[in-house]
């Protein structure tokens, strides 16, 4: 047993949730890695990866027992994302976007609207976190969508981009600017906006990179209309909210990106140990055994610090901002260097589509940019040292 090995034997699930991640991980090599090419190569939403997920129920795992869950602890969902996301990372964040954009609704939401919408998801419907905008970015202070109220309606105009599952969403979670408070930040507010709401549409789908079968729209706002009962605490509320679902969603980037960094170092390591040169193994030369140690120490030092920070979250722990940034900072940053190398040591068929590193390369940059860039948490932790 290698050290990657060991250290997962040591993740800290009780029996169901072991069960679970037993189902996961053979839905994931079965069902989801054999049409993970096909997606990409076509950038199709993966609709059979999401029915595969539903009947697994896996949606369930982070909604209240209350609401139609069967809810499991946050180091569960985490060790799933990453399994997912190595099979297909595409799939991986369809699957977590659903907890992005309805855990506030679970912490911060009335009991009437977790008993009304939350069941919608623990059933298998899809989610989405609508916040940036072309004007605001890792900057969310800058967004322009506005909601105005109107009696006991909100009307909302605007518009968001690069939203995941924006196209096919049940559930939206969208920030906007309450009219009539002033402040950049402190007229942020956040509603449920519900799929088929007269007003919004997709403007466009964009033609990405990587993630290529996980839908990425531009939405549009034009006088669309939701009861005001679907605002999530009060107007204003939305910063708070905004950063307090940041601190929880980072850590499952993480995970999705670790997932990529394990996919890409097991074919490495599979590819190594069978191809030879000058009559050796690959991996018997020194240089490339530093290099795999080198990788392998810091996948063991990034994912130790997943669990940590999971372990908090389950223990109930509020303050862990600037620690969630280090884990997505260093997380998204191995997963770009892995498979990178990767590629390197695979040599020409690393370069070719027939070998799923080129496409683990390719998904793995977009971590180090959504979620705020790594630029943007290098600035939180430095400025976290600052003398007040």
């Amino acid at each position: 047993m290698n050290i990657l090995e060991r250290l997962d034997s040591r993740v800290a699930l009780n029996d169901e949730e072991s069960m679970l991640l037993d189902s996961v991980r053979a839905l994931a090599r079965d069902q989801i890695a054999p049409r993970a090419e096909h997606y990409d190569r076509s950038a199709e939403f993966p609709w059979e990866h999401v029915k595969a997920i539903k009947e697994l129920g896996l949606n369930a795992m982070f909604i209240p027992e209350a609401y139609g869950g069967a809810q499991m602890s946050y180091t569960a969902y985490l060790t799933c994302v990453r399994e997912i996301s190595k099979a297909c990372a595409a799939t991986g964040i369809i699957w977590a976007t659903n907890y992005h954009g309805m855990k506030p609704l679970i912490d911060w939401g009335t009991e009437e609207q977790k008993q009304r919408l939350l069941p919608r998801i623990a059933e298998g419907g899809l989610g989405a976190l609508a916040i940036t905008e072309p004007g605001a970015g890792s900057d969310a202070t800058g967004m322009r969508t506005t909601f105005r109220e109107e009696g006991n309606e909100i009307v909302i105009n605007g518009g968001k981009t690069f939203i995941t599952n924006g196209d096919v969403a049940d559930l939206y979670l969208l920030f906007g600017k309450w009219e009539g408070i002033a402040g950049a930040k402190e007229s942020i507010s956040v509603l449920i906006l519900e799929k088929g709401t007269p007003g919004l549409s997709v403007v466009r789908l964009e033609d990405k990179m990587g993630t290529r079968a996980s839908s990425t729209a531009t939405l549009a706002f034009d006088n669309c209309r939701v009861p005001r009962a679907n605002l999530i605490g009060n107007p204003g509320d939305g910063l708070k909210i905004l950063f307090a679902s940041l601190n929880k969603s980072r850590p499952s980037v993480a995970a999705h990106a670790l997932g990529i960094a394990r996919g890409a170092f097991e074919d490495a390591t599979a590819y190594i140990n069978e191809r030879k040169q000058s009559g050796r193994k690959i991996l018997e030369f020194q240089g490339i055994q530093f290099m795999l140690a080198d990788l392998a120490s810091e996948m063991a030092l990034v994912e130790s610090w997943l669990w940590q920070v999971a372990s908090w979250v389950d223990g109930g722990e509020k303050d862990f901002g600037i620690e969630a940034s280090l884990l997505k900072m260093r997380a998204s940053d191995l997963a770009m260097r892995m498979s990178t190398d990767a590629v390197q040591l695979l040599g020409g068929y690393g370069y070719c589509k027939d070998f799923r590193v080129e496409r683990l390369m390719r998904d793995a940059k977009i971590t180090q940019i959504w979620e705020g860039t790594n630029q943007v948490h290098r600035q939180l932790i430095g400025r976290s040292f600052l003398q007040r």
